[in-house]
């Protein structure tokens, strides 16, 4: 995963490349080097199932389309096929609270820019539920005693990542769409029905990042897909399945799927 601060980040490469340098890449970018990984240096030809939360979701999705004659199944757990207009706009108030911190110096800093990183935190803290979390006191399952505290809780969960890093992050999920490649050149509905695999597209019920309605439309241009809803107050969060019930619902669903 380019830009997590272990593989290639702006934050571990070298001058010229590094900080703000650092070439932009996309989820297309990083499936791609996972293909090359799986096929080249694992020597393995099929996957059986291929899943993951959030932008695991956004590969899941990449790796049903770009392949489809590898991958037998997929689970895409709170992802889409394309970024929402409304979930950029979302995005984009992450990318502007970290760069207007005047520390942040456009990505050249030489201090940590903790200003527009506690902003990002807070943005971040209430996007990631939802609004029933919140109206059920939500906050005290981390032991806290109000929510005006969720923030600390982001801060802790992320931790003090790199800025530039987060950012690498931030502009792949904005422009992650299975179609804009060379393989189906932006057409949409041709890349959702090139899919062959077997799956579950599983939104939770609350996700304020990827909308259900999306998944619901994307299920239903893919021939083998079930839309297959996650029923949750924790929002996006809720794909994170630290419940008892959604981790069943899924880990059933992927039973079912593996014939298990």
């Amino acid at each position: 995963m380019f830009g997590n601060g272990l593989s290639s980040s702006p934050s571990n490469t070298s001058d010229p490349f590094n900080g703000p340098n650092f070439p932009g890449v996309t989820i297309y970018d990083n499936v791609k080097a996972q293909h090359k990984l799986v096929t080249e240096g694992l020597g393995i030809a099929k996957l059986k199932l291929v899943t993951g939360f959030s932008m695991g979701g956004l590969q899941a999705f990449h790796w049903a389309a770009m392949f489809p004659e590898m991958v037998e199944c997929f689970v895409p757990i709170c992802g889409t096929a394309k970024c929402s207009g409304h979930n950029w706009l979302f995005l984009e108030s992450l990318a502007v609270a970290i760069g207007t911190d005047p520390v942040f110096n456009n990505g050249n800093y030489t201090e940590y820019p903790s200003a527009g990183m506690a902003a990002f935190n807070t943005i971040y803290s209430a996007w990631a539920f939802s609004q029933e979390f919140f109206r059920q006191n939500g906050h005290e399952n981390f032991g806290l005693k109000s929510h005006k505290q969720m923030p600390d809780v982001f801060r802790d969960l992320i931790g003090p990542n790199d800025p530039n890093d987060v950012l690498i992050h931030i502009r792949a999920w904005q422009n992650a769409d299975i179609s804009d490649n060379a393989l189906y050149n932006g057409n949409f509905d041709t890349a959702l029905k090139s899919i062959k695999a077997a799956g579950f597209i599983m939104p939770t019920s609350t996700d304020q990042y990827f909308w259900s309605d999306d998944n619901r439309d994307e299920a239903a241009l893919i021939p083998n897909a079930t839309f297959k809803e996650i029923p949750s107050i924790w929002g996006h969060a809720g794909g994170l399945l630290s419940q008892h019930d959604e981790r069943r619902i899924v880990d059933n669903s992927i039973r079912e799927l593996l014939g298990k």
